[in-house]
């Protein structure tokens, strides 16, 4: 089968993404993408931009079974600027975030989110054929959102916007990403002594909250805990603060800092003893997956996507507070804290190595025959 593929934001987990199923993929993919900055910009210019490389585009001939794109791209606008052939594929559009319920940064007057971006998301979803989302968390959150925010839109009733949110519903499905198999392992948690090994990682912005991390590893320094940090991740224009401050503060503790690559990556989570997430914003959580796959005990916050990724495993979840991730962390520091949770990560592992490509690949190539 030919898929014709746009991503208007390559970068990060997007691009992880399309580069992981397409190398594992049994169907022809051709991949159009535009940088991964200015997104605003890329979901306002993506349709046209688009409509005109497909429109010139050599593989137009034999042509497309069908198209796939992300939620960065207006699919209802590019379907009306596109040539009918392209114009008239089935469509799946994949949903890594949303623009409805992704949570704002910075000041009041910086908080007003624009919807327009919000209801680009919504049509999207109306035009595609089927609308894949990354977890059951993340569907909820955003038809939710849109059964909360459409009714207080203007002319609401009259315009019947609630049946677009049902027909939205009625196509959507569940399709968690992939990870890398390489990251696989059969270790022991607590195999060793010496230091804990934490290990952060994850884009370095606010809906992370790393500054509940580093709160908890000061306390921890002052219980005299000995631990040792990886702080893992991308960094972009606006890197919040406490990261200058922790790695000054933590200098002599830490092993890793900052972007590694894939190969670096691998080896952290292979040598580290607990994988933390503080994060406020979470519509998967593949950092956390990819953790569990390598032998990490993961210490999860008690909400968004994280209860499905362990399946309500309350062994791996704080209540997603500092004081609560302190505790879980004291507790941890012992050799014999981390061999207690051994059986239970076991589990774990087995359920998240079915997320390794060859396996999801599979089952996505099977899941967009059917949309054929």
């Amino acid at each position: 089968m030919r898929v014709l593929a746009l991503n208007a934001f390559h970068g990060g987990s997007h691009r992880a993404f399309l580069e992981g199923w397409v190398s594992h993929s049994r169907h022809d993919f051709t991949l159009l993408t535009l940088p991964d900055r200015a997104w605003k910009w890329r979901m306002r210019h993506a349709p046209v931009t688009f409509a005109s490389q497909v429109a010139a585009h050599p593989q137009r001939e034999p042509g497309w079974d069908v198209l796939f794109c992300t939620d960065m791209l207006s699919l209802a606008e590019f379907r009306g600027l596109a040539p009918p052939d392209v114009r008239d594929l089935p469509a799946v559009a994949y949903f890594h975030e949303n623009q409805l319920t992704y949570p704002a940064r910075g000041s009041d007057a910086e908080r007003q989110r624009d919807l327009h971006f919000a209801f680009s998301n919504f049509t999207t979803a109306l035009a595609a054929s089927e609308v894949w989302f990354n977890s059951e968390y993340h569907r909820e959150v955003f038809l939710d959102g849109l059964a909360e925010w459409l009714p207080t839109m203007p002319d609401a009733k009259r315009l019947r916007l609630e049946e677009g949110v049902a027909a939205i519903r009625a196509k959507s499905v569940v399709q968690p990403p992939g990870i890398d198999g390489a990251l696989i392992s059969d270790r022991r948690p607590g195999r060793g002594a010496g230091p804990l090994h934490l290990v952060w990682a994850a884009r370095w912005e606010h809906d992370k909250n790393p500054e509940d991390f580093f709160a908890a590893v000061r306390q921890l320094a002052k219980r005299g805990v000995d631990f040792r940090l990886s702080v893992l991740g991308e960094t972009y224009r606006q890197v919040p603060a406490c990261f200058a401050q922790a790695r000054q503060e933590f200098a002599d503790r830490i092993l890793d800092w900052g972007f590694v690559s894939r190969e670096e990556y691998r080896r952290v989570l292979a040598s580290a003893d607990v994988f933390v997430s503080t994060a406020v914003h979470e519509f998967f959580g593949i950092a956390a997956a990819e953790a569990i796959a390598a032998g990490c005990l993961p210490v999860l916050p008690d909400r968004l996507a994280y209860p499905e990724l362990v399946q309500g495993e309350r062994s791996f979840l704080y209540d997603g507070d500092v004081s609560s991730l302190v505790e879980r962390l004291a507790e941890l520091a012992d050799v014999s804290g981390r061999e207690r949770y051994a059986a239970k990560l076991a589990v774990q592992r087995q359920r998240v190595t079915r997320l390794a490509w060859p396996t999801r690949a599979a089952e996505m190539d099977e899941r967009l025959e059917r949309v054929w």
